[in-house]
């Protein structure tokens, strides 16, 4: 059991690695973009934009090619069938390039119309040049579900750190129009400057892993395959991946549709908290979810066999989740205007707005937990190749989504007399609800099929007392600090808690953290 947490921690770290050095980038995009934007009409307009086209890449990219993909491919690496995978590599790139291309014309031709559909409250120049933005990304936005596609191929040969620091060169692109055009721009203008940005860094992201992955696969070269039973199966399969997609998709589309009706500020103020929602996600949930995907699809033997290995693999894999989110969920509730103000106080970005984005991110914490380890039952449907079941569950969840997400944003804080734009509270906070909903179907349905799974309540328990007692010295720590600047302040409360859970944690025998401070033994002794 040792050996296989130490095994799935290190490829969890690579690819932890490479999201946090993508994330950190993209931290510092999002806070030039609040220093030249702020809460504006522009910033509204550049986020719905920017939504509208990652819909192709959501979709297509990298959670359907994923679910699809990977297992089939990682499976076929396991069994010694290289020639085999390769042209099922192939295959499926060739026709991800023909598919993106349709997709991409269509879009840009059939934008106003997707405008009305996305953000239906928008109108004058702010719809006009949402419009304008959502063509420019168009075309990069397919060029990253190429990416995508490379990065199921490395990460089924245990290349995890390239495919996740790849999107820095794509926040880099931004941050270099920010800089270059911020300061001779109008705000309109300069988003649309940026947008062109993104295409240019969806280029770079896609050319960077390129090398390796012609490396790996063999020469790239067009093939449509429509024999092989295994490109079969991915396309088979993949179609169930792009409406799980399409489901969870829907359900930050509502979001943002919900949003456009509220009072100027929401769309961006609901961006700039998901973007924070977002980082244990990625760094951890994710990073995790996607190092055991190609483990559990490597499994091979009988069926009692693989249910065994994926339930021990599984239950190693949430505990080792619970201790990084359990930790951000407190910090989030105590301590979310200090991290609200470290990333965004600046230039237009005022201390009213920190006091509101905060507000949006503790509705949304409410759903961390389900939502991460959601994200690992997900991984392990999709490793049996069952892409199916997760699909019923998150179309349950996004049909609760929309209802409670209209009911908490608008009749509630009418009723309660609140100022209308709490109403953008009510709506995050309605997706968590819901995804307790999902995590629990996801758990229920596979415990059936590979025996117990989930948190010991002992566990759990230790790890809020850890995570309440030190966001309580951190939250001290905040009032003493609250004259310094909000970058200085932040950075010393946020560094004492996370000093502070680590060290209880590693105290109290919480396997995770002692295998961290030994890493950092370790390094410090070599270097």
């Amino acid at each position: 059991m040792s050996s296989l947490r130490s095994s799935s921690s290190k490829n969890a770290v690579l690819v932890g690695s490479g999201i946090l050095s993508s994330r950190l980038i993209g931290l510092v995009r999002e806070r030039i973009f609040a220093h030249y934007f702020g809460n504006t009409d522009a910033a509204d307009a550049f986020k719905a934009a920017l939504k509208i086209p990652n819909l192709l890449q959501n979709l297509f990219g990298e959670g359907a090619l994923s679910s699809s993909f990977i297992p089939v491919y990682a499976n076929l690496l396991a069994s010694g069938e290289q020639e085999e995978a390769k042209r099922v590599a192939r295959a499926i790139g060739s026709i991800l390039v023909l598919a993106m291309s349709l997709l991409v014309l269509a879009g840009v031709w059939t934008t106003p119309y997707l405008i009305d559909l996305i953000a239906p409250g928008f109108g004058g120049i702010k719809r006009d040049f949402t419009i304008r933005m959502v063509r420019i990304m168009f075309p990069g936005v397919g060029i990253l579900v190429l990416s995508a596609w490379c990065l199921g191929i490395l990460n089924s040969h245990r290349h995890f750190f390239l495919p996740y620091a790849a999107p820095v060169l794509w926040n880099l692109a931004m941050i270099a129009a920010l800089l270059g055009f911020g300061s001779s721009l109008q705000s309109y203008p300069l988003a649309e400057t940026v947008a062109w940005g993104a295409v240019i860094g969806s280029v770079l992201q896609f050319g960077v892993q390129l090398p390796s992955v012609m490396r790996l696969a063999g020469r790239i070269r067009f093939q449509l395959d429509r024999v092989s039973s295994n490109t079969r199966t991915v396309i088979r399969n993949f179609m169930p991946g792009v409406a799980s997609r399409g489901v969870n998709q829907l359900s930050s589309y509502i979001d943002a549709i919900l949003a456009s009706f509220l009072p100027t500020g929401a769309v961006a103020a609901l961006a700039y908290a998901q973007t924070i929602y977002l980082l244990p996600v990625s760094l951890f949930g994710m990073s995790i979810s996607n190092a055991e995907l190609p483990e559990m699809a490597s499994q091979l033997g009988s069926g009692d066999t693989v249910a065994m290995a994926l339930c021990r693999r599984l239950n190693g894999a949430i505990e080792r989740v619970a201790f990084f989110i359990i930790p951000s969920m407190a910090a989030f509730l105590a301590l979310g205007d200090s991290i609200v103000a470290l990333l965004y106080q600046t230039g237009r970005f005022t201390k009213a707005d920190v006091n509101y984005v905060w507000a949006v991110l503790a509705g949304s914490t409410v759903g961390l937990l389900a939502a991460t380890l959601g994200r690992l039952y997900t991984s392990a449907f999709w490793a049996l190749r069952d892409t199916r079941t997760p699909l019923r569950f998150a179309t349950a969840r996004v049909a609760l989504t929309a209802a409670l997400g209209w009911f908490l944003a608008f009749p509630v804080p009418r009723w309660l007399g609140l100022p209308a734009r709490l109403g953008l509270i009510g709506l995050t906070a309605s997706a968590g609800m819901a995804a307790w909903i999902e995590f629990t179907l996801l758990r229920t349905s596979m415990n059936r099929r590979i025996g117990r799974t989930g948190l010991r309540r002992s566990y759990l328990a230790k790890l809020w007392g850890i995570a309440t007692g030190s966001a309580g010295l951190a939250f001290l720590l905040k009032f003493l600090t609250r004259g310094l600047p909000p970058l200085l302040s932040g950075a010393l409360v946020l560094l004492a808690y996370g000093l502070a859970y680590f060290a209880s944690a590693a105290a109290l025998g919480i396997p995770d953290a002692r295998q961290l401070l030994r890493t950092v033994h370790q390094r410090l002794r070599n270097s």
